[in-house]
């Protein structure tokens, strides 16, 4: 079967939670699959593999530049192979907002890079205010009174549709040599 790069970017570690998932259901198809923290060393070359899932997530607005360097230092790969990309935000929690087409920072990624896998999802991420520093604590709150999300200094809510992170699996697992990123 193939061999799988999952490549995530994580601040809370709910996106690593999301790669893990995906990575059960692969190896269960029986892919190999790798796991590697974007911005940690050293981070497998993506042409050693037969496809490539890219997963990160958002804080303040933006995705970490660890992702972008990623992508840039591995475009030829990422373009040669099949391959996928997801971002988790808090924003896709609302229906109108949970797909590429219509969030707000998958949108943000298209202006950032060129790169457009075939395959591209978004997830609602994970509000876990006591794993917060005090400070992210209160700008997230505050965050989330603005957005009509929860605001409970103690909250913990899971957003993410994890039947839509299996079907997004399904789709990895099914990925053909023939669905490359246009050059």
């Amino acid at each position: 079967m193939a061999r799988i790069l999952i490549a995530f970017s994580t601040v809370d570690g709910h996106t690593q939670a999301i790669c893990e998932r995906l990575r059960g259901l692969l190896q269960a198809r029986g892919h190999g699959v790798t796991l590697a923290s974007l911005g940690e060393a050293p981070v497998p070359d993506p042409q050693r593999f037969d496809r490539v899932v890219v997963g990160a997530s958002i804080r303040y607005g933006k995705h970490r530049p660890a992702l972008y360097e990623f992508i840039g230092r591995h475009r030829r790969a990422l373009d040669d192979r099949p391959c996928a990309f997801f971002s988790v935000n808090a924003v896709a929690r609302k229906p109108a907002k949970a797909s590429p087409q219509t969030n707000p920072y998958m949108r943000g990624f298209h202006r950032a890079t060129s790169w457009r896998p075939p395959l591209m999802a978004v997830f609602a991420g994970k509000i876990d205010y006591a794993r917060y520093g005090l400070v992210d604590r209160q700008v997230i709150r505050l965050i989330m009174w603005l957005t009509g999300g929860p605001t409970g200094a103690h909250d913990c809510v899971d957003f993410t549709d994890w039947a839509a992170v299996d079907a997004f699996g399904e789709q990895v697992a099914r990925l053909a040599p023939d669905a490359m990123a246009p050059p």
